[in-house]
């Protein structure tokens, strides 16, 4: 059996990013480990120091299971460079070269009324962008179509 991954993304708004990229991915909170029926109960069983709080993360998931787990951590620091990793987005769909290509920039204008931002565009190819804080990512046909 194959190792599974979670994609960690550092930040300095957990509920911002949070918010984004269930808006981006269609994911959906990870639900809290059983017997807890709240993130907020669960988190408490730790006894971590009070200012450590439940705010300061997010934790998403593929409501299918396909894809990998996003855990958004708040940490201190800011961002100070480019990221060595980054999300692609893969928007699915069938058709011609300039059909895939208005699937991408529409899905990049749907990120950017979310709170992303386009950085760069590659013509008929894929949109660089940033989410809310900085962070890059791609929109691109899906991979079999690329």
């Amino acid at each position: 059996m194959a190792n599974r991954i979670t994609l960690t993304l550092d930040c300095a708004d957990a509920k911002l990013l949070g918010d984004f990229w269930k808006t981006a991915l269609g994911y959906v909170d990870v639900p809290p480990p059983a017997p807890f029926r709240t993130r907020a109960e669960w988190h408490a069983s730790f006894g971590l120091p009070e200012d450590d709080s439940v705010d300061d993360l997010a934790w998403l998931c593929d409501p299918e299971g396909i894809g990998p787990r996003l855990s958004i951590l708040k940490v201190p620091e800011p961002k100070r460079a480019k990221n060595r990793l980054h999300i692609d987005i893969r928007v699915p769909g069938h058709g011609t070269a300039e059909e895939r290509w208005a699937r991408i920039r529409a899905e990049s204008e749907r990120l950017v009324a979310a709170g992303g931002a386009v950085l760069e565009e590659f013509e008929g190819h894929h949109v660089v962008m940033a989410d809310p804080e900085g962070n890059e990512f791609c929109v691109a046909a899906a991979a079999s179509e690329a």
